[in-house]
């Protein structure tokens, strides 16, 4: 029980990735099913759908849009202020993770801190860039499986199809994208400013309770 209750949040968000998922696969394939219906066309299987571009690209073209919202916010709230908001450092707070190599000596500090400045300096930003990584690995299957979505409705039309490559500069391929992005930057910004004058008791993502609202970080 004690296993459940100190990973309870990770395990609750995994179970409703899990059930929102598994809803865009069937709710999507029949979808398929419908437009091929429509077209006189055979309907697809539900392994066919599973491993079709267009499932796979809605997928990741989702998975991009949240991985860049969370490393842009990771590294600009390291950088940026916004006085009063519960997700935002203090303007006037010292440096937290200032004199690394003083910090490795620390009891519970990572070992990697005591390998040398060059590790230190990967781990200091080491959250930051794996999030920037899967970022890109997401643009680049939602960029392909697109590519390859539209090169089978090329067909369809007897129409030429654009390599994967010059694909990348097709006006669908950042529609989609930016109709993600812009909604992403968007909600960080209202949870920004929204944290400043309103609570949500007990939890890390804001402010006390009863702090001044221009108190600024969730201690």
């Amino acid at each position: 029980m004690r296993l459940l209750k100190d990973n309870s949040l990770t395990l609750v968000l995994l179970l409703l990735f899990a059930a929102s998922i598994v809803g865009q696969w069937l709710a999507g394939w029949h979808v398929a099913i419908e437009d091929a219906t429509r077209h006189g066309a055979v309907a697809p299987s539900l392994l066919s759908y599973t491993i079709s571009p267009e499932f796979l690209s809605s997928v990741f073209e989702n998975w991009e849009s949240e991985f860049l919202q969370m490393s842009a916010y990771v590294v600009l709230t390291a950088i940026l202020i916004q006085r009063g908001s519960a997700e935002s450092k203090g303007p006037d707070s010292p440096p937290r993770d200032a004199d690394l190599a003083v910090q490795a000596m620390k009891p519970g500090a990572p070992a990697i801190l005591r390998k040398g400045r060059l590790a230190r300096a990967l781990y200091a930003r080491s959250l930051g860039i794996v999030l920037f990584i899967l970022f890109l690995l997401s643009f680049l299957m939602h960029w392909t499986q697109s590519a390859k979505a539209a090169a089978q409705e090329a067909a369809e039309h007897g129409e030429a199809a654009l390599s994967t490559i010059a694909y990348l500069g097709d006006p669908q391929l950042w529609f989609e994208s930016f109709q993600n992005w812009q909604s992403e930057f968007l909600s960080t910004a209202v949870l920004v400013v929204l944290s400043i004058f309103l609570r949500q008791r007990e939890s890390p993502e804001s402010k006390a309770v009863a702090a001044p609202h221009a108190h600024t970080g969730a201690e």
